[in-house]
């Protein structure tokens, strides 16, 4: 297909996967940022230190880590769209569950177990999306995907200050099961990719997938090391956002009310966030992977010390639009880059490593931005974050380009 390829010249397939990935993806948003949005509450709740909640946030991403792994595997062996239904069922049954639990403990095994699922879906949906649509088109394909991660965060934001008037913190986590309902969709009506049947028909001797993963080991660490950087920064920052606007100034936070919290985040995520995976997607197409994923990076870093500093809602309001804007945005480039380096045989498995073992690599940075927020004040921790996000724009540099590649 050329440059004029269109939404109206898709095949039915090509929609089916895009819808399914993109709901998985924002549910999954919807489910994990539950957590961030009731973090004040739940501090209060079981008298959390803000290193033990970080360290809750940290224990679902090491999960993550270890779901990817699992649900990779399985989608490179059983397919793609029984693993993005099956990772979309784990999370939402235990976040649901998060709402049961009595003590820290319960809480803490809970959020590790909805890890696993939160993991397994990225890869699984992405493979799915990159494997059905064309090469083209791949990057806004993706960047539509990963953008319906700001609308879970904003549907998370909306729903859980509803909640809140009505009800007690549980009853946000009971919300949380709602997704499961997608699955039956998904099984019914999304097919696995021709692409990947082919591979199966074909059954490569053991030698020759050990060969592909010897060749792809290089461009792997490439990856990994930049969504690690990038993740640190991204999670300590978003995880304490919330916080940071809810808590007392004499806490180091900005003594947002609930209704000016809710609409920081929604704004924030509808003119941040949002726009931010879906442009990288078009530069990404146009420009190509490399530079538009360096650029997205290195703005990200200078942006979120200007978000630190800011004191008045507006600077604060504007400022940090522009850090989620490149600090999230560079995420759909991860997707697009890491699905078009791996062959078909590793692809989800592969993917899900850089990405997802690089949640895992980074889930200290919650309770290390806690930790030190508990020390110096969290605007003087974040710049923590924007120090991760240089990193992560130099390890950039060595990411080969991949605009143009076709799957094989």
């Amino acid at each position: 297909m050329d440059g004029s390829f269109r939404w109206r010249n898709t095949t039915s397939a090509q929609r089916q996967t895009l819808i399914a990935a993109a709901l998985g993806w924002m549910l999954d948003a919807f489910d994990v940022m539950l957590y961030s949005i009731v973090l004040a509450t739940l501090m209060r709740e079981f008298g959390m230190t803000k290193a033990t909640a970080g360290l809750l946030n940290t224990l679902t991403l090491v999960a993550s880590a270890i779901g990817s792994l699992i649900f990779g595997l399985m989608a490179d062996r059983a397919g793609r769209r029984r693993m993005l239904s099956l990772s979309i069922l784990t999370y939402s049954i235990f976040t649901f569950a998060c709402g049961l639990a009595t003590t820290i403990t319960m809480l803490a095994v809970f959020r590790f177990l909805l890890g696993l699922g939160m993991g397994g879906e990225w890869n699984s949906g992405a493979t799915l999306v990159a494997e059905t649509w064309p090469g083209e088109w791949r990057g806004r394909a993706l960047g539509i995907v990963q953008s319906s991660w700001a609308l879970g965060y904003a549907l998370a934001a909306v729903a859980a200050n509803v909640i809140l008037a009505r009800a007690d913190w549980r009853w946000v986590f009971f919300a949380g099961v709602v997704p499961a309902l997608v699955v039956f969709w998904i099984q019914r009506g999304v097919p696995e990719p021709e692409l990947w049947r082919r591979q199966q028909q074909e059954r490569r001797p053991a030698a020759q997938v050990r060969e592909m993963w010897r060749k792809a080991m290089p461009r792997l660490m490439v990856l990994l090391t930049m969504n690690t950087f990038g993740m640190f920064a991204w999670w300590g920052l978003f995880t304490w956002i919330p916080a940071y606007l809810a808590l007392p100034e004499a806490r180091g936070g900005r003594n947002f009310n609930a209704v000016d919290f809710t609409s920081f985040l929604v704004i924030l995520n509808l003119c941040g966030i949002f726009p931010g995976y879906l442009l990288f997607g078009v530069l990404a197409d146009w420009l190509g992977r490399k530079r538009t994923l360096i650029g997205y990076l290195a703005l990200a870093a200078i942006s979120v010390p200007g978000f630190a500093a800011a004191r008045r809602p507006g600077w604060i309001l504007v400022t940090g639009c522009i850090a989620a804007f490149f600090g999230s945005g560079f995420f759909t480039g991860s997707g697009v880059v890491g699905s078009e380096l791996f062959p078909t045989p590793i692809r989800a498995t592969a993917l899900g490593i850089s990405y997802n073992a690089a949640r895992g690599l980074s889930s200290l940075a919650p309770l290390i931005i806690g930790s030190l927020g508990q020390a110096h004040g969290l605007p003087w921790s974040f710049s923590a974050c924007a120090i991760a996000f240089a990193c992560a724009a130099i390890a950039a540099l060595w990411a080969p380009e991949t605009r143009g590649l076709e799957l094989a």
